[in-house]
């Protein structure tokens, strides 16, 4: 059995996709197709079914899923314990966020770590798609959610509040009509594509878009209504709230390692810096 083989299925199983497991590996699409099939033959069973637009598990690939993490597991510790021994505050960090954090709160934070460690090498990769750092893929991950991996070890920073926001004249206009709200069909992550679901009972929308940063373009020129996180909508002068925030739709901000690297210098300088700089801008986030 081909490890690299299992580390394609693993990335496919996570993404439902094989165009997401050739993105995260940055390889072509064929590439995976052929090493899933190769891994299927050598073992003599269907691992994956496609339905509609993305694959699942077979009994059989659930049942190789977990001996396959298991192994990955295994083999990140031997990587770890070398890694993880890294005390000098030289080097790369690599960290994984979403693009509507790192283009805007995280960047100051950003760039005062970046001037307290000049020698550390900061790499960001804005993202809402899975990133394994399991894998290695990154050292560290900031993350809302409610649901932090049981693999990775972390902090819950501060509480995250969203609620609705709209154009301040989009607004007015229907406070003073009966007409519903037109809702923006917010793809961007589980969270907000949940609550406007929940919210939007005509389920379908004018405007939709997987991108946080679009949505947020879209609202500002009045196309209709959808959730923010308070940090964003607050800081636009031309959105105002509809309602205020609810703990329904709080969300945890999260700094997520691999177990084995709680003690990686570069690791530790970084978390203890976020984790400062994120506690003196703590009432902006919670929405106060």
């Amino acid at each position: 059995m081909n490890w690299d083989d299992l580390k394609f299925f693993l990335a496919v199983s996570r993404c439902g996709t094989i165009s997401g497991a050739a993105k995260q590996f940055n390889v072509q699409h064929s590439t995976v197709s052929r090493r899933i099939k190769a891994l299927e033959h050598s073992l003599g069973v269907s691992l994956l079914k496609r339905t509609n637009n993305a694959y699942e598990l077979t009994v059989q690939g659930a049942k190789i899923e977990q001996a396959a993490k298991r192994m990955e597991s295994e083999i990140t510790c031997v990587d770890g314990m070398l890694v993880g021994k890294e005390d000098s505050l030289v080097g790369p960090l690599r960290i994984t966020t979403i693009s509507s954090m790192s283009s805007g709160i995280l960047m100051p934070i950003f760039s005062s770590f970046c001037k307290t460690h000049p020698h550390i090498d900061l790499h960001v990769a804005s993202t809402s798609e899975a990133v394994s750092l399991t894998n290695r893929e990154a050292d560290i991950a900031i993350r809302l959610t409610n649901t932090p991996p049981e693999m990775l070890i972390g902090k819950r920073v501060v509480t995250v509040a969203s609620t609705i926001y709209g154009n301040i004249d989009y607004l007015k206009e229907l406070s003073q009509t009966s007409e519903p709200f037109e809702w923006i069909g917010a793809k961007c992550c589980h969270f907000h594509d949940t609550w406007t679901k929940q919210s939007c009972k005509e389920k379908t929308h004018l405007f939709s878009s997987d991108d946080a940063l679009t949505i947020l373009s879209a609202v500002k020129a009045g196309l209709g209504v959808t959730f923010l996180p308070c940090f964003i909508g607050d800081a636009e002068p031309l959105l105002a709230r509809y309602v205020e925030p609810k703990a329904d739709f709080d969300l945890g901000l999260w700094v997520l390692i691999h177990p084995e690297l709680k003690q990686n210098a570069r690791v530790v300088a970084f978390k203890q810096h976020l984790i400062k700089a994120i506690n003196n801008i703590r009432h902006t986030l919670e929405g106060c």
